[in-house]
């Protein structure tokens, strides 16, 4: 989870709940080091430790021990932060979770500024969360047949080819594949004059 979920209350719910979690971690939350973990720096790894809130309001939210993990990202040399309850997990996955994490949201940021909900045909909300889910389902699914099929163009732009065709009966792979030019020349002499020379 980003930043803006960090809701203390929140994370120890899930952590009695058995889930695991890994959230970037705010600097306005005081937090105690309780151990330290060897790291490979090599990895861009800067520390893994096992810390608890310092802070009385905060060690209220959250009482549990939770572990921090500090790390370089390669592409940007930004350092980040990350707090998780998971305590087995090796501190270079947490931190490739976490990047994972940001490709899904960069996907979510791209559903909605292509998914384009006029109107809904049912106004309930099970009706609306019905046509977001096919919608994103729809996208889903044409980038699986993009990855699969190799395709140069765009899910944008393959979006648009399947809604001009919807109700037409051609196959798929002719819709996508632009068709090969052939070196056959048309056969002229067959061809009736209209007027006599």
């Amino acid at each position: 989870m980003d930043r803006g979920y960090l809701d203390l209350i929140r994370l120890h719910r899930l952590t009695e709940a058995g889930a695991f979690f890994i959230v970037r971690a705010w600097r306005k939350h005081g937090l105690h080091r309780l151990a330290s973990r060897p790291v490979d720096r090599a990895t861009g790894l800067v520390c893994d430790q096992i810390v608890r809130f310092a802070w009385r309001a905060s060690a209220k939210k959250y009482p549990d021990r939770l572990r921090r993990i500090r790390c370089t990202d390669p592409k940007t040399a930004k350092s980040l932060v990350f707090l998780t309850n998971n305590f087995t997990l090796p501190a270079h996955i947490v931190a490739d979770l976490y990047r994972c994490r940001w490709q899904i949201e960069l996907f979510f940021k791209w559903v909605k500024q292509h998914l384009r909900i006029k109107s809904f045909f049912g106004t309930s909300e099970n009706a609306v969360k019905t046509q977001i889910w096919i919608a994103v389902a729809v996208y889903v699914l044409i980038a699986i047949v993009k990855k699969r099929l190799a395709l140069p163009a765009s899910l944008y732009t393959i979006l648009q080819l399947l809604s001009v065709t919807i109700f037409e009966k051609i196959q798929l792979n002719q819709l996508l594949f632009e068709p090969q030019p052939t070196n056959q020349q048309p056969a002229l002499d067959k061809q009736l004059n209209l007027f006599d020379d």
